[in-house]
């Protein structure tokens, strides 16, 4: 229990951490960022395509918002190959360097057990941390998946010293 109470305070530093970088996008843009979220979740894979697909032409190019639409188009690739029952991870699809401060998780290579599965996690966390950030009307049916958040982020909770 103390461990998931570390990893919750670790989620909610990092959504606050993120709150100064997110410009306020409109709502059909963060409602869609959401969406894209949501359906990857509840394993609707060619509706997350099309969420993140719309999610990623409405984003402008800009800080945060280029590792927002890497996390979006790892999320799509992953949708993808899991609707066509494809199960090896595309790794050319990663965050950059300057990306990198915007994601939850930032290990070095040689600490990532998993790079596809660690790839995908920081892509979910950072979409979902947006998401939560920027749209308000799906806060309700987001906070429904916040435990799930935090699952993930156990999984690194040793690599980053919070064990």
């Amino acid at each position: 229990m103390e461990n998931q109470i570390k990893m919750e305070q670790y989620l909610t530093g990092y959504i606050n951490r993120m709150r100064s970088h997110v410009n306020g996008f409109p709502a059909t843009t963060a409602h869609e960022i959401a969406s894209a979220f949501l359906a990857f979740r509840f394993r609707l894979y060619p509706n997350a395509i099309q969420e993140c697909t719309r999610a990623i032409s409405l984003i402008p190019d800009n800080g945060v918002n280029g590792a927002l639409k890497k996390a979006l188009l790892i999320v799509r690739a992953n949708a993808e190959d899991l609707e066509n029952a494809q199960f090896t991870a595309d790794l050319t699809r990663a965050f950059s360097d300057e990306e990198r401060p915007y994601i939850p998780v930032d290990l070095p290579p040689d600490r990532i057990e998993d790079p596809g599965t660690f790839q995908l996690d920081n892509a979910l966390v950072l979409i979902y941390a947006v998401a939560v950030i920027t749209s308000p009307d799906d806060e309700e049916t987001l906070a429904e998946h916040r435990k799930f958040i935090v699952r993930l982020l156990m999984g690194y909770k040793k690599a980053l010293g919070l064990d």
